[in-house]
């Protein structure tokens, strides 16, 4: 399946804080970059996080989903069972506060897959997932 990436700008108080933690904590690999924003390679896909000192995030809420408190909005990346893992492995070693421990969701059932939510230093609310059946991602 050949996906177009998408693009998603975000706006972010401390450019530096959040540039350190997409750059060094999920790898991701700076592009372009003006005293103003920071453009990564976010898992194939464009991340661009914009300095704006007065941003103020807004209030956090959840939705409930299969027994857990899911924050929304979030974003984040569908990865191969392996990466997943071993993504959700460096996270525990760098001691990440989870939203969402690492976990499977839908167990036994249409849609099982393993998923993760965290925050950024802006408080942005991070979903990793994947499934060991990628045609279980859109299956009812």
């Amino acid at each position: 399946m050949q996906v177009q990436p998408f693009h998603l700008a975000i706006p972010v108080q401390d450019l530096e804080k959040c540039r350190t933690f997409f750059r060094d904590i999920l790898n991701c690999e700076e592009g372009r970059s003006t005293e103003q924003w920071v453009d990564f390679n976010f898992f194939g896909h464009q991340l661009v996080i914009h300095q704006k000192e007065e941003y103020v995030p807004t209030k956090a809420v959840t939705n409930p989903v299969d027994g857990h408190d899911v924050p929304v909005p979030h974003f984040g990346v569908v990865l191969t069972w392996e990466d997943w893992h071993s993504l959700a492995e460096r996270l525990k070693s760098v001691n990440t506060k989870f939203e969402i421990e690492p976990c499977i969701r839908f167990k036994g059932k249409v849609g099982e897959q393993a998923t993760m939510f965290f925050k950024d230093p802006e408080n942005n609310a991070l979903e990793f997932k994947a499934f060991q059946d990628m045609n279980q991602l859109f299956a009812k």
